[in-house]
């Protein structure tokens, strides 16, 4: 998959909420259980069993959101010794968990390093432009109306799953659908791993539409044996919304002053 860097695309005003986005996911990956690493000291299976029932409480579960169904016993951090070992202890939910509202929780954990600043890389360079063009309050509700069509179309396919879903993923492929929509020919600079990282600059079309081509097939199962640990179809839903969302904005965006055709070699490098 090609990395994007930066897009050719100036924007007219500070965005303060992608930012304000960015700082936020950072700062509760910063502060989940064993989010920044095992640098608290505790055992392994302790930080697991506090994940697990952070992840319970504040996580994003499909059977939660289609059929409101609550377990009667979850995780309580604790760790435990039982006829088959330690692991963690379970018991009644000390807490009243509300699943529309774990939607929006969700968006803002991450499962390692990786999802993180993954996330982060695409929020960063394609964000400020979407919102410049939506503003901050509507691009505030327009990441967070992808956000939840990305968690309920995910919800809607894998009804009875227990399994938490988190990050900023959906969202952000909404983000990046309203960009292909409203600013396909912007160029985009990229590292394509041929060897060595060859930096390019391409279309935004081609870029993106690679992006989706890959969640599609992801989400089918086919080119990857562990698709099943990563929420393509959430993606795809995410994506398709933004597309939907940024539409009808898509006659009155203007189009970037950027040549035509591809650059590659010494022409590619930034500056030139």
């Amino acid at each position: 998959m090609v990395i994007p860097v930066h897009d050719v695309n100036p924007a007219r005003r500070t965005p303060w909420v992608t930012y304000a986005l960015i700082a936020a996911n950072v700062l509760v990956f910063l502060t989940m259980p064993g989010g920044a690493g095992a640098a608290t000291g505790e055992s392994h299976l302790a930080q697991l069993c506090h994940l697990h029932a952070f992840l319970d409480h504040y996580a994003a579960v499909p059977q939660e959101l289609i059929h409101h169904q609550l377990p009667r016993l979850v995780p309580t951090g604790d760790v435990g010794i039982g006829a088959g070992g330690p692991g963690c202890v379970v018991g009644p939910p000390g807490y009243d968990k509300s699943p529309p509202l774990s939607v929006l929780t969700a968006m803002f954990l991450h499962g390692g390093w990786l999802h993180l600043l993954g996330n982060m890389l695409f929020l960063l360079i394609f964000g400020n432009n979407i919102e410049d063009r939506l503003g901050h309050v509507r691009f505030t509700l327009f990441y967070v109306a992808c956000g939840y069509a990305a968690s309920y179309g995910f919800a809607l396919v894998n009804a009875d799953s227990t399994d938490p879903l988190i990050g900023a993923s959906g969202a952000i492929a909404g983000v990046l659908g309203a960009y292909l929509v409203l600013f396909p020919k912007v160029r985009v600079w990229v590292l394509v791993p041929f060897l060595v990282f060859l930096p390019l600059r391409l279309p935004a079309w081609l870029v993106l539409g690679f992006w989706f081509v890959l969640q599609a097939v992801y989400s089918s199962g086919e080119g990857l044996t562990e698709a099943g640990t990563v929420a393509y179809a959430a993606h795809i839903v995410g994506f398709l919304a933004g597309m939907l969302l940024a539409w009808p904005l898509r006659a009155g965006t203007p189009p970037p002053p950027e040549p035509r055709g591809l650059l590659w070699g010494r022409r590619a490098r930034p500056g030139q």
